[in-house]
């Protein structure tokens, strides 16, 4: 990454930001004088540290933006529930040189049967390096990506709730429950589906309530392996909500739907279960000594807006859905890796006017396709004739390569095109880990920063060298001229023409440094 034809320049440790205007948003308040205000201590204050607060703040972090996470628990989640990161998140780790130290603690498993548990292999030509799910537990994923954040800089506190905000033309007053009050540029609600930030934001929460939920948990068993693998495959025949799998040393992880719709608050007790277990398989395989037990509904909503003012939203505190496909901490942390470098931009103050706003215009509509692909999903796992019978036709579409692969690249987000206009194919795509001369493209991207490959050797980044790095690779396996990448590894432009180029770094990297780009600007 050091030869003369990768170039960087380290980012100055002044913050700076571009003028920001109240308008008409609800939630703001503009003052003529900051003078009864607390001095600003941090660029950017973020509410909850699970996946995707931790992320984004080690996203922001490697901007040099000043970070402070606030996270309401004293102490991290006891139980080990297994996630999955899914294709594109194992790329963005890779991108960033998390990935290795994540896949010592994950389990890697083929990457088919995630759409409504149809049992189909991994589809070919999955355009990835990466084409496997990661099953890792999720305090182990929380705890590397805080770990990361923290490597990087960024400050958290635990046992701090958000307990009011109010915000104004210059930043955010954020009072915590003890009364402490914190000031920062920005506010980032990553505190879960019942956000407090996003209710005292006054944003709309649409959607649907549970009408189904279902018991999960981790326990002993005392009846043999062999006798829980046929009643299994007998129950699965019609009930797709339901499983006991092997965790190791006598455990399972058990689910099972519940007899009814409750208050998630509280804790299933280890009889639901039984009871549970009895009325599906006709037995309670024994179960005992329970190591955790939870609870999760089918409930679906998606946030109005994800950014009033200098507030903004992501994570479950942005959008809720039934867990079917194992999507929810991957949208989270998809939506950090977006957030992040647009943000930090703002921040940073050479953004583009409207690059924040992109990040509602890009995530929401992604969310909307995960919402929409997992209310499928629960129909398709209902016992109902109806839904089993259009079950069996998807299972015989799904022999079919192009629809299974259609319907994995949906669930691991590798499918997604970003709306940047007409353009090739792959403009708006994430771009796969290429071999590149230095080894693979994805190890050029640890810093978060844009990139320029230029296989023409004929172009430059000019004025943009403090925030897009460069490489020009005549061999890179591309089949274009040249690709520029945000830093999130969407591909922004293709072409060979420096002026087409330079309206594209413009448009996603604004001025060039050697531009007065700095006129006009408020200091920190």
């Amino acid at each position: 990454m050091h030869s003369p034809q990768f170039t960087a320049e380290p980012s100055s440790s002044d913050t700076v930001e571009r003028d920001f205007t109240v308008g008409d948003a609800p939630g703001l308040r503009s003052s003529a004088s900051g003078a009864d205000r607390a001095p600003l201590m941090f660029d950017v204050i973020i509410a909850g540290c699970g996946p995707t607060g931790a992320m984004l703040a080690a996203e922001l972090r490697l901007h040099d933006v000043r970070v402070l996470v606030l996270e309401k628990e004293t102490e991290p989640v006891s139980f080990a529930r297994i996630v999955g990161l899914h294709i594109r998140s194992i790329e963005l780790m890779a991108m960033r040189g998390l990935l290795d130290r994540i896949l010592e603690r994950g389990r890697r498993r083929p990457a088919g049967g995630f759409f409504a548990a149809i049992p189909k292999p991994a589809p070919r030509g999955l355009d990835s390096a990466y084409a496997y799910l990661l099953g890792i537990p999720q305090p182990v994923i929380v705890d590397l990506l805080e770990d990361h954040a923290i490597e990087l800089g960024a400050q958290v506190r635990r046992g701090c709730a958000v307990a009011g905000f109010e915000q104004d033309d210059e930043g955010v007053t954020v009072e915590l429950a003890d009364g402490e009050q914190l000031r920062s540029r920005y506010l980032v609600g990553c505190d879960g589906s019942r956000s407090t930030v996003r209710k005292l934001l006054g944003v709309g929460f649409p959607g649907e309530p549970s009408r189904n939920e279902t018991l999960m948990g981790e326990m002993e068993v005392g009846v043999p392996q062999e006798e829980i693998a046929a009643k299994m495959a007998e129950v699965r025949e019609t009930h797709q909500r339901f499983w006991l799998r092997p965790f190791g040393e006598g455990v399972y992880s058990v689910v099972v739907p519940a007899a009814g719709v409750s208050d998630r608050a509280e804790p299933p007790t280890l009889e639901d279960f039984k009871q549970q277990l009895r009325t599906i398989a006709g037995t309670d395989f024994g179960v005992h000594s329970p190591r955790w037990l939870s609870r999760f509904g089918d409930a679906t909503r998606l946030a109005e807006r994800y950014r009033v003012g200098r507030v903004l939203l992501a994570g479950d505190a942005a959008h809720i859905h039934p867990p079917t496909g194992g999507q929810g901490l991957n949208l989270g942390v998809q939506d950090a890796f977006n957030l992040g470098w647009k943000l930090a931009a703002q921040i940073r103050g050479w953004a583009p006017e409207t690059l924040l706003d992109t990040y509602q215009a890009e995530r929401h509509p992604v969310a909307e396709d995960v919402l929409d692909n997992t209310r499928a999903q629960m129909e398709l796992l209902s016992t109902e004739p109806g839904p089993q019978a259009v079950r069996r036709l998807l299972t015989e579409l799904m022999d079919f390569n192009e629809v299974n692969r259609h319907l994995i690249e949906k669930i691991t987000a590798i499918g997604i095109r970003y709306d940047f206009g007409e353009g090739p194919a792959l403009l708006g795509r994430r771009l796969r880990d290429i071999d590149v001369k230095q080894g693979h493209l994805y190890g050029l991207l640890h810093r978060g920063r844009g990139l320029l490959l230029d296989r023409t050797e004929r172009l430059t980044v000019g004025g943009w060298s403090d925030r897009v790095d460069y490489l020009a690779d005549p061999t890179a396996a591309l089949d274009v001229p040249c690709v520029l990448l945000r830093p999130d590894g969407h591909v922004a432009w293709i072409g060979d023409d420096q002026q087409d180029l330079d309206d594209h770094l413009s448009r996603w990297f604004g001025k060039p440094a050697n531009s007065s780009r700095l006129s006009n600007r408020k200091g920190p």
